[in-house]
């Protein structure tokens, strides 16, 4: 499905949602409560700012009494499947963030990542898939980019292990288009970018990525992600303690002056790198 036929039917089940709800003779507030959300979330549904969620969608369907219908348009025409279950909420959370920070310790965030490098990374990880998959997958994550180009984008920090920029992803030429990018996203101060030297040694979340979010009228949350699931977690205190750790991961992260140079360097050694083979 295309973006605009996505935000199409976005669109769609909020008109199809307020129109029920007001027949029902309910307020965003009441029907809220009855589907276990915020009346903001329902009023964000019938904006189309905010994707609706399956189990919600259900839940509404048993408190308006519509036989099915929201779950129905919910898997004919809202289920995306360019991004796996447990990562479609955080792309429609991403849209709403006022804040995100990213811990990477391997990979370029997908925030970040050129065409090419996200091109290296998709067929690494599904090596017998088709071009079509490849190209859906790469679409997928450049769209997801576009927050960044916003007016109204988020404060973007990240930080990134030296790892990520010594790799090379997709061989010398793809990662060292990647990190001039990086570097040019940092000039143009549209994120903030730190690293984490090899030589800090141990560093808080060595087990794995971090990305945080935070809303201007909704909790925080963190989501974590291994290689085959991710989890997204709005536990207050769990959330409490990842916002701790990912200060102890800047406390040991390069400034990010010598970090901006650091990426330049590593690109420049990338290029001489693809010159010579």
């Amino acid at each position: 499905m295309a973006k605009g036929s996505r935000q199409a039917a976005w669109e769609f089940f909020g008109i199809e949602l307020k129109r029920r709800r007001e027949d029902a003779g309910l307020t965003q507030v009441e029907l809220g409560i009855r589907v276990f959300v915020s009346g903001g979330y329902i009023g964000q549904f019938e904006q189309a700012i905010r994707k609706p969620q399956l189990d919600v969608a259900r839940r509404i369907d048993e408190a308006l009494q519509t036989d099915g219908i929201f779950e129905r348009m919910w898997r004919g025409l809202i289920d995306d499947h360019r991004y796996a279950g447990y990562f479609a909420e955080v792309v429609e959370l991403e849209r709403l963030a006022t804040r995100i920070c990213e811990f990477a310790p391997i990979v370029v965030p997908g925030l970040l990542q050129t065409a090419t490098y996200a091109r290296a990374v998709t067929l690494a990880a599904n090596p017998f898939v088709t071009d079509e998959y490849v190209e859906e997958k790469v679409t997928a994550r450049r769209e997801r980019a576009n927050i960044l180009r916003d007016a109204t984008r988020p404060e973007y920090w990240v930080a990134l292990h030296e790892n990520v920029l010594r790799t090379p992803v997709g061989g010398p030429d793809t990662i060292a288009e990647q990190l001039e990018h990086i570097a040019d996203v940092i000039r143009r101060r549209v994120a903030l970018v730190v690293v984490i030297p090899y030589a800090a040694g141990v560093f808080p979340c060595m087990g794995g990525m971090l990305k945080l979010m935070e809303f201007e009228d909704a909790p925080p949350v963190a989501y974590t992600e291994t290689e085959y699931s991710g989890t997204l977690i709005d536990d207050p205190a769990v959330v409490k303690h990842a916002l701790r750790t990912y200060d102890l991961l800047r406390g040991t992260a390069l400034s990010p002056e010598v970090a901006l140079a650091l990426i330049e360097s590593a690109a420049e050694d990338h290029r001489r790198c693809a010159t010579t083979t």
